[in-house]
């Protein structure tokens, strides 16, 4: 394993202020532009009566909604984890802990993932990088990472071009699909993959689903980009200058889970990506996800002293769910995931 564990704490700091300063979208929309619902007029429908409720990781949830895996490792990272935590366990929202490798490395860097005390019933994601399985992590980290936190659930990473742009970037992964099959088989929680902003396409979702994953988080492109991330915390001129010719890669999120959708996946599907709202997030469920992802839309009001307003944001997002919902006469996600109503524009 690579002695790189002053490097990992760093820049997680690093991530979240160029994330909240620094021009990072990638230049690729989410692609649900492209699609619209079709108003009904006569909805049928109390909106009192509409149920966003849902199960995900054998736990029952208020919304479909998931606060995104973001960050941990520092104290920034500790407040902003807790904060996010506490109102993902008093709306009903599952959460993710960002990648746990420096918790695995360091042991000062474990209670800023340790969210259990502040979402006690929350369904809680533990997170590592698949690529670390290629530097070391086996069966014994994954376990590891699932006990620090009593994660109900496990997601490993993919960042291949991240890790490319990466100052200390670890680019070999040759052979990772069968250690992820090892560590689905050997682990008794659920395991899902997830990208980090590029997509996961449908070839590619049905090669992990045979592996006997649980989800697939397809993490689209539309939204921050660790390309770009990584570009301003790079010192070498060749790959500084060689990001801006991948502000715009990756695929779509709605693209992602319109391609999943046709192969008749038998797992569940996550949308994240760049998602903004409740309408959006409709949208996805309506191309067949799940659950709904959000991260960047969340990370602002989460560094201040904003809990109020972040209950506002939370809500706001359910509202929207909600309201789209009953304009399309949809009383359940269910519904809504199979629902008529959507079209392209």
């Amino acid at each position: 394993m690579k002695n790189k564990k002053g490097f990992t704490t760093k820049r997680k700091d690093e991530h979240i202020d160029i994330a909240l300063n620094k021009p990072v979208q990638n230049v690729n929309t989410t692609g649900f532009e492209r699609y619209r619902f079709r108003h009904n007029p006569l909805p049928e429908l109390d909106f009192e009566a509409v149920d966003l409720s849902t199960t995900f990781l054998n736990k029952k949830l208020k919304a479909p909604f998931l606060v995104s895996s973001m960050t941990g490792g520092t104290e920034k990272a500790k407040r902003i984890n807790e904060k996010l935590a506490d109102i993902a366990e008093e709306k009903g929202w599952a959460i993710g802990v960002g990648s746990m490798r420096a918790a695995i490395e360091r042991e000062g860097a474990v209670e800023s993932f340790q969210i259990r005390k502040f979402a006690p019933t929350a369904a809680i994601l533990a997170n590592l990088g698949a690529v670390q399985l290629n530097y070391g992590f086996g069966m014994e980290e994954c376990k590891r990472a699932i006990d620090l936190i009593e994660a109900d659930g496990l997601v490993l990473h993919l960042n291949a071009m991240q890790e490319v742009f990466q100052p200390e970037g670890d680019t070999n992964f040759a052979g990772l699909l069968k250690k992820i099959e090892s560590v689905v088989k050997d682990l008794d929680i659920p395991v899902g993959v997830k990208e980090v902003g590029m997509g996961i396409d449908g070839h590619t979702a049905k090669r992990l689903v045979e592996t006997g994953l649980a989800f697939i988080d397809v993490a689209g492109s539309g939204g921050t980009s660790w390309i770009q991330v990584e570009k301003y915390r790079n010192q070498d001129p060749k790959r500084f200058q060689a990001a801006d010719a991948f502000r715009d890669w990756g695929n779509p999120t709605a693209t992602c889970l319109e391609d999943i959708k046709n192969c008749g996946l038998n797992a569940k599907v996550i949308s994240s990506g760049g998602m903004k709202d409740g309408v959006e997030a409709a949208k996805a469920i309506a191309l067949g996800a799940d659950m709904v992802g959000f991260g960047r839309a969340l990370l602002p009001l989460s560094v201040g002293d904003e809990r109020e307003r972040m209950i506002e944001q939370f809500g706001r997002i359910e509202f929207e769910l909600k309201a789209a919902m009953f304009g399309i006469g949809q009383a359940t996600i269910e519904q809504l995931r199979y629902t008529q109503w959507l079209e392209k524009k």
